[in-house]
């Protein structure tokens, strides 16, 4: 098939897009796909020679896609310098001609992470212009993007989560949440944007730097305890994960950077608490009208108690990434868990 693999962007997980990116184009080459590798801001700009009424045969070029692509850095991404790097002076998202090779493509494999990525927006383009793409709908990205809509249609429907207020930019309203507290970007992802706070000055502080990526922010108590994530497929869990920063807490750096966080996948759990976790895991992914695949992630306090922190919608598909770790643990490979992503877009555009 002819793909589309799209990344980078101009969100805070730029890098992690691209390496997401990266893996899966060279995955689809393997296994002898048609990709081309874009980035979704920066786009393609016709090489001399080359005519616009030529796209078919970008899906035919002898090229490495991947090969300018960078790497995860343990900062985030200067996104100034690269809205520099447009060369069309345009103000679209689209860069040039993103939107005509995804057309031309059979499916569009959505390596995008952050907000204009997961939020919704891009499948709603998408839907509206016919273009096949992967992972969930715009109704449901947008949900789970947004961390207080989450946590409401958790509560809702009895899936424990640490209990949090949301607030506005500017806003006089005080947190009521003892210290510690989490404070997170509303919409934000890859852990960019959010703090533990353990006094009033570090709180004052963390909503600086919440509010820096959002003008909305959620606040909500601190879990001590271990941290998990589970996969979901076609509504179905994969084995738990568990991950055990070295120091500090899952933020970005040790998210991305490899030997940062020791990941244990199936997780040392009792056969109860695994299929406890699983089954809140599948049930956030129908609450949150979730399709194709997603990842929840929890935390378990030293009583046993399970809190489902939030919903991925495009799980990072980096070296480091849990997703593919879950589905090795089920006997998956890489290519494999990519090629069952591509099949659930292509056959819910054939119903």
């Amino acid at each position: 098939m002819k793909i589309v693999v799209l990344a980078g962007g101009i969100s805070t997980e730029r890098d992690v897009s691209l390496s997401s990116g990266t893996m899966i184009y060279r995955a689809l080459k393997e296994r002898g796909h048609k990709a081309v590798l874009l980035d979704v801001y920066l786009g393609h700009e016709w090489e001399e020679g080359q005519e616009p009424d030529q796209i078919e045969r970008l899906f035919d070029l002898e090229r490495d896609w991947a090969g300018e692509m960078g790497t995860i850095t343990d900062q985030n991404p200067d996104i100034d310098q690269i809205k520099a790097m447009r060369k069309d002076g345009s103000k679209s998202f689209f860069g040039p001609n993103v939107l005509a090779i995804c057309q031309a493509a059979d499916a569009v494999f959505m390596a995008l992470h952050g907000e204009n990525g997961e939020n919704g927006k891009i499948q709603a383009c998408f839907d509206l212009m016919g273009i096949t793409y992967t992972g969930t709908d715009y109704v449901s990205s947008a949900l789970s993007m947004d961390k207080g809509l989450s946590k409401e249609l958790f509560t809702y429907y009895h899936i424990p989560t640490p209990f949090g207020i949301r607030l506005s930019k500017g806003s006089t309203q005080k947190s009521d949440v003892p210290f510690p507290c989490i404070v997170k970007a509303c919409r934000g992802g890859s852990s960019v944007g959010v703090s533990i706070a353990w006094s009033r000055g570090e709180y004052e502080q963390a909503l600086e730097e919440a509010f820096k990526y959002d003008d909305e922010v959620i606040v909500e108590q601190y879990i001590e305890g271990r941290e998990f994530s589970v996969g979901v497929m076609d509504g179905k869990a994969l084995p738990v994960i568990e991950i055990a920063p070295i120091q500090g807490f899952y933020d970005y750096k040790n998210k991305y950077q490899p030997g940062a966080a020791i990941e244990t996948c199936p997780a040392a759990l009792s056969p109860e608490k695994t299929k406890e976790m699983q089954e809140y895991a599948e049930k956030a992914f129908s609450a949150l009208r979730l399709k194709s695949y997603a990842r929840m992630d929890f935390m378990m306090n030293g009583e046993g108690d399970l809190f489902c922190l939030e919903a991925n919608t495009l799980p990072g598909m980096t070296p480091t990434s849990l997703l593919p770790q879950e589905a090795a643990a089920q006997g998956m490979s890489f290519g494999e868990l990519c090629e069952k992503i591509l099949s659930y877009a292509v056959n819910a555009n054939k119903n």
